[in-house]
């Protein structure tokens, strides 16, 4: 059986391995601060290696087609970012046991940003700092100039892509709550990126965290015969150091993507003011009561109504309905609450959504996922048009919104900890797909998914709450009979009854000879 790794992939070992070498050398340090060392050490390796593979072939085809390996031209052709001799991986890694390490690597990432300018204000510089141990801090150099090596050996490609994805859930896991602030876990990503199909157009995510929604986007196009590129990336981040992170996987994968400026909240200073998506996938802060919704009482983006000040949850969902286009359509996480909640305007906010005919599907999902929460959460699909598109292959769903129930599926990684396995993902995004599809191949399956009117819909209370649609789940008839079947219950359950009284007397007696009775 394949070894599971952190982020929901069939870990080949190496990566794993890696981890926890890396660990090891953390120290005393805490995992939110060992992790911009480490992620940005693999940043730094990566960039030097993709130039130095351009570099190389240059300087194989020099005397043929004069070329010039040290010409910045070359580079920019072919989207590889420019790395000044002092920032180069040989250099570093040459330099990894002197006690001036530290300011190697902090000279090496100032370089790279003073000639990249996309990278500027984005890598980490404090290598140098006296807390960081240098003889660890060269080890740790060591350890990941051998990612190459052993990814060779397991076959793998892009190594250190794979290595920064799975240090990204790993941290996530260390930190617990406040490392799931930039973390989506995989299986909750895929799921939603197969269930929506961002083929082609614009794709946007306004709380994008570590930019695993953009990175699941672009595997899907790739994946379906498309290229990097085939969808245009937007996004927005308001941690400084999250947006930072983002920017760092999102250039390891090669994804152009416009994340802004800086980073920036997204209620309060929205940097793409006047984007209108076709998809959006985004896994805002569940229930958040510091939002400052008190100073945007009146903001154009609440067409169904004020959110109240104390919870965010019903300004992310107007947030992301405002960004769509025409015809886009929203996949996003939320907290259970917020499908069935009537405190403070938010049920009738939920009632104009639905009015609207917005909702295409609800998925109930089972707890355990999130590194920040075991609670249960919810996947809202929102879409501005139901109406059939050819072109697409999707048929006429007006007046009606798919509900189905997965709280019974996903697997346990650890005691706390559930991921959804590829057949869950599979099933869930076949069932909508085939809901939704022009052929209709769809049929309701009792206690798993419902096709509801809106009529159903009214007749609930505007509660979406799949739970509420689908039903029990019918059980096969076994030919017994059901006096029969009672009587056998009923005997079970007496003798189970004499057994605890047995069981009961023993323990009072063990009790009174060591002088407890």
């Amino acid at each position: 059986m394949a070894e599971k790794n952190g982020t929901n992939g069939a870990s080949l070992g190496f990566e794993n391995k890696l981890w926890e070498m890396a660990d090891k050398m953390r120290g005393h340090m805490d995992p939110s601060e060992y992790k911009h060392v480490a992620l940005g050490l693999i940043f730094l390796k990566y960039i030097s290696d993709a130039f130095q593979e351009k570099y190389d072939a240059l300087k194989a085809t020099a005397d043929t087609d004069y070329t010039d390996p040290e010409d910045r031209d070359e580079y920019a052709a072919t989207n590889t970012f420019w790395v000044p001799p002092e920032a180069r991986w040989e250099r570093i890694r040459g330099e990894a046991k002197q006690p001036k390490i530290g300011k190697t690597i902090d000279d090496a990432m100032a370089a790279i940003e003073r000639e990249n300018p996309s990278l500027k204000n984005v890598l980490p510089k404090e290598y140098s700092r006296p807390a960081l141990d240098k003889e660890r801090l060269g080890e740790l150099v060591d350890v990941i100039g051998n990612v190459d090596l052993q990814a060779k050996e397991s076959g793998v490609q892009d190594p250190l892509g794979r290595v920064y994805e799975y240090f990204l859930g790993r941290f996530a896991a260390a930190e617990g709550k406040g490392g799931g602030e930039f973390y989506t876990p995989q299986s909750v990503v895929q799921l939603l990126v197969e269930m929506i199909e961002p083929y082609h157009g614009r794709v946007f995510d306004p709380c994008c965290g570590s930019g695993g929604m953009f990175v699941q986007s672009e595997r899907f196009v790739e994946k379906h015969g498309g290229r990097i590129g085939d969808v245009a990336v937007y996004g927005q981040e308001s941690n400084h150091t999250t947006w930072k992170l983002a920017k760092m996987n999102l250039a390891i994968r090669g994804i152009d993507a416009n994340l802004g400026n800086k980073h920036a909240d997204s209620f309060h200073s929205d940097l793409h003011k006047d984007l209108k998506a076709d998809f959006v996938l985004a896994n805002p802060p569940f229930n958040m009561s510091d939002w400052g919704g008190a100073r945007l009482t009146d903001d154009v983006r609440w067409k169904f109504g004020t959110p109240p000040a104390g919870n965010a949850n019903y300004a992310w969902i107007q947030h992301f309905i405002h960004h769509l286009s025409p015809a886009g359509i929203a996949g996003f996480v939320m907290a259970n609450g917020s499908m069935s909640t009537s405190t403070s305007g938010e049920g009738d906010i939920r009632k104009a959504i639905v009015e609207a005919d917005m909702v295409d599907c609800m998925v109930a999902l089972p707890g355990q996922l999130f590194y920040t929460t075991q609670i249960p959460v919810c996947l809202w699909f929102v879409t501005r048009s139901k109406k059939a598109d050819e072109k697409r292959g999707y048929r006429d769903r007006s007046d009606e919104t798919l509900f189905i129930d997965a709280r019974r599926m996903g697997t346990l990684v650890d005691r706390v900890h559930r991921n959804l396995e590829p057949d869950d993902i599979k099933t869930i995004a076949a069932t909508y797909h085939a809901w939704r599809g022009a052929d209709r191949e769809y049929e309701d399956k009792a206690g798993w998914w419902k096709s509801a009117t809106l009529d159903d819909i009214k007749g609930h209370g505007y509660v979406l709450t799949p739970g509420r649609y689908v039903g029990a789940e019918e059980v096969e008839d076994d030919g017994v009979p059901f006096e029969e079947k009672m009587a056998k219950l009923t005997a079970e359950l007496y003798e189970q009854f004499s057994k605890s009284e047995e069981l009961e007397s023993t323990i009072k007696n063990t009790l009174g000879v060591l002088g407890f009775d």
